[in-house]
């Protein structure tokens, strides 16, 4: 089996996709990864196939005044990047096609793509193979149980309104629907037809498969999803063999467990106040810091013997041995939190950020959500010292993250998507 994977976002969005990778080779399959070109050094190294396509949007994250813009802009931010989003996505949807067609992709007898890079169900379709939509996210099957997670919805929100909110996932079809609709016709050659920009539909309008990559300990699917959804666990790299860093190991080893902050590629726009509040929640909250730097989420000026700051570190080596980590709800990073067994302080900024801030805390294992533009070095000090003294979060979270590390989510993924290649090839 030969399976061609497309996907587009952040390195987030990447990471869980390697590992499938991996895990498919491992089987004994083919595999070529399709992701923005900046990934291409990444992937490469950890040893699976590669094959890049435009950064396209992903240059929006570029500047940090840019990416603050995007994070926290308000109404006329979103309306410019409704106006000039489309146009960036052209390039690559003609080169996702490429890979596929004559590329390292072609051949494929399967396309598993994230619905962010928008090309995965034309090109599964124009190649005449089945499409599996993938995501450490449930942004797209619609339930009863739980508001739509790309934006934050109240959670008190009646059973029939959550599901409406799920209608959110239509925004791409609206904003992409022409430029989708020429790249098909020009250059796929495939006619219009009806649900052809829903990722959750084949082209035969029977139900798609979709593949969840996270722990069913964490969010047990909902009884309204229908027999094509399957959450398979999380979808993780194994840890690096290289310890952590000597300095890293010296500061672990100098006083009792520190806490972790980081915000990864969450900027907003004003990294150093952020960085600032950090640290004066920290001194009053009277615990040791590592604080990671991340993509230019947080400034790295800080100095003293109780703060250690680092650019990037292996989280899951890192989380298992902090008393707490602080973090602004990424599902790469809530992911390993939940594993590691850590309790966690989630500061969200957008998306599904306060989605994950809000499963934490009803798991038990975070205190209540500290939304990032509400952050003040008091809040964040008090839910700093819940985290790291309250013997029953800390209890919950340990139960939890062996529960977690129980599973073998990308064992599940891989007899999934063998299921799904042989079932098309019967038919």
């Amino acid at each position: 089996m030969k399976v061609l994977i497309l996907t587009l976002g952040t390195r987030g969005d990447v990471q869980p996709f390697v590992a499938l990778a991996r895990g498919l080779l491992a089987a004994g399959h083919e595999v070529v990864l399709t992701a923005p070109h900046r990934f291409g050094g990444f992937v490469i190294e950890r040893g699976v196939p590669f094959a890049g396509v435009d950064d396209g949007p992903m240059r929006l994250m570029d500047d940090p005044a840019g990416a603050g813009a995007v994070i926290e802009g308000g109404i006329r931010a979103r309306l410019q990047q409704a106006r000039t989003m489309p146009g960036m996505f052209t390039q690559v949807l003609e080169d996702c096609w490429a890979v596929a067609s004559h590329g390292a992709g072609a051949g494929a007898d399967v396309v598993v793509h994230n619905g962010q890079i928008i090309a995965g169900q034309h090109v599964a379709e124009a190649l005449g193979v089945p499409a599996v939509l993938a995501l450490p996210i449930p942004m797209y099957v619609p339930t009863r149980q739980f508001p739509w997670p790309g934006v934050g919805v109240p959670a008190w929100l009646p059973a029939a309104a959550n599901c409406a909110t799920f209608l959110g996932m239509k925004a791409p079809a609206a904003m992409f629907g022409r430029v989708v609709d020429r790249w098909r016709e020009h250059t796929l050659g495939l006619l219009r037809r009806r649900g052809r920009h829903d990722p959750l539909r084949r082209s035969d309008n029977g139900q798609g498969p979709v593949l969840h990559a996270f722990s069913p300990a964490v969010l047990p699917p909902p009884a309204d999803w229908p027999d094509s959804v399957l959450t398979t666990g999380y979808w993780v790299l194994p840890p690096s063999d290289e310890s952590l860093p000597v300095r890293v190991e010296e500061f672990l080893g100098a006083g009792d467990p520190p806490v972790f902050v980081g915000f990864g590629s969450m900027s907003g726009q004003d990294p150093a106040r952020s960085t600032a509040t950090v640290l004066e929640a920290a001194r009053r909250a009277g615990t040791r810091l590592v604080m990671g730097t991340g993509w230019g989420g947080l400034a790295g000026s800080a100095h003293g013997d109780d703060v250690l700051v680092v650019d990037e570190v292996d989280y899951q080596q890192l989380f298992p041995r902090v008393a707490a980590a602080v973090h602004h709800g990424g599902a790469g990073t809530a992911g390993v939190a939940f594993a590691a067994g850590c309790p966690q302080v989630v500061c969200p900024f957008v998306a599904d950020q306060p989605f994950w801030a809000r499963l934490a805390h009803q798991r038990g294992v975070a205190p209540t959500p500290l939304p990032q533009r509400h952050l003040t070095a008091s809040s964040l000090a008090t839910a700093i010292t819940i985290a790291r003294t309250d013997p029953d979060m800390a209890h919950t979270a340990q139960e939890l993250g062996q529960r977690v590390r129980a599973e073998d989510g990308i064992s599940a993924a891989v007899t999934a998507l063998e299921r799904i290649a042989s079932a098309h090839h019967r038919r």
